[in-house]
């Protein structure tokens, strides 16, 4: 993947390296419904919400409006993402999610990899009537995890040599998002990681837990924490054969969309 210099808008950050492939739309989505429930959809880290974007047409496509936002830092620049902390994603989740709370009977969250730990943390202080996570990292099992703290004041970007964790060749290609990683914001996902995975008992609504098989960036054992650990009465657990990490654009995307959607509708 080309890797974008830290001087770049993320506007040229996100161009196709395959010009023969379907083009993508990386902006916020608000997708409508048809009756009183809403999902608040929820995109990665360094990820825009064209991610969750085939979530969020299959939930609209079954009824139920399906807003997508773009988390503070994203959409923007590299330098932007890496000034913003978890504590502003988690405001702007919440916020997103009140305003839905006013209008609909029903509101549920479905997250992708940092989205999903976003998902965790509404769940486990707001009135969420269903979530759904993939590819969530309860921790990064990268033997040098620990030293994020230090290395990211000798190196602010690390270029994403071998591009986004997705095994479909043309999906990977195509990928919106920025070609280098804040090694700050990956220090406040840690953050963020400290503070769901504690509390993950709370979660009391019924949860869909998503996981690829292929996944180098979540460990699958985290899905299986997940569905272990959370109080849910209604915990169902996917693992999908042939994707990566960022499941809904991969090879199993379609069969993702359409278990997502099927699960949020047997909650309303």
């Amino acid at each position: 993947m080309w890797c974008a210099p830290q001087s770049v808008p993320v506007e040229l950050a996100l161009t196709e390296s395959d010009a023969s492939s379907p083009r993508v739309n990386p902006s916020p989505f608000d997708l409508p419904g048809r009756g009183r429930a809403a999902a608040l959809c929820l995109h990665g880290l360094t990820g825009t919400p064209y991610e969750v974007r085939s979530l969020g047409e299959a939930i609209s496509a079954a009824g139920i409006r399906a807003v997508g936002p773009a988390l503070p830092g994203h959409n923007e620049t590299p330098e932007r993402l890496a000034a913003t902390r978890y504590t502003d994603w988690l405001e702007a989740a919440r916020t997103q999610f009140q305003r839905l709370r006013e209008e609909f009977e029903s509101v549920f969250v479905v997250g992708m990899s940092m989205g999903g730990l976003l998902a965790l943390a509404l769940a486990e202080e707001e009135p969420v009537d269903a979530l759904a996570t993939i590819g969530t990292p309860l921790v990064l099992h990268h033997p040098f995890a620990w030293l994020i703290p230090l290395v990211k004041y000798l190196r602010p970007m690390s270029p994403k040599s071998r591009g986004s964790d997705i095994r479909d060749p043309v999906a990977r290609a195509r990928h919106a998002g920025y070609g280098v990683m804040p090694l700050n914001s990956v220090h406040e996902l840690q953050r963020l990681q400290r503070r769901v995975r504690p509390r993950l008992a709370r979660v009391t609504a019924p949860i869909l837990v998503a996981h690829g098989v292929h996944d180098q960036t979540a460990s699958p054992r985290d899905a299986v924490e997940i569905r272990d650990s959370v109080s849910s009465e209604v915990r169902e657990y996917l693992l999908l054969a042939a994707s990566g990490h960022i499941v809904p654009v991969d090879f199993d995307g379609p069969a993702l969309a359409q278990a997502i959607a099927e699960f949020l509708a047997r909650q309303t």
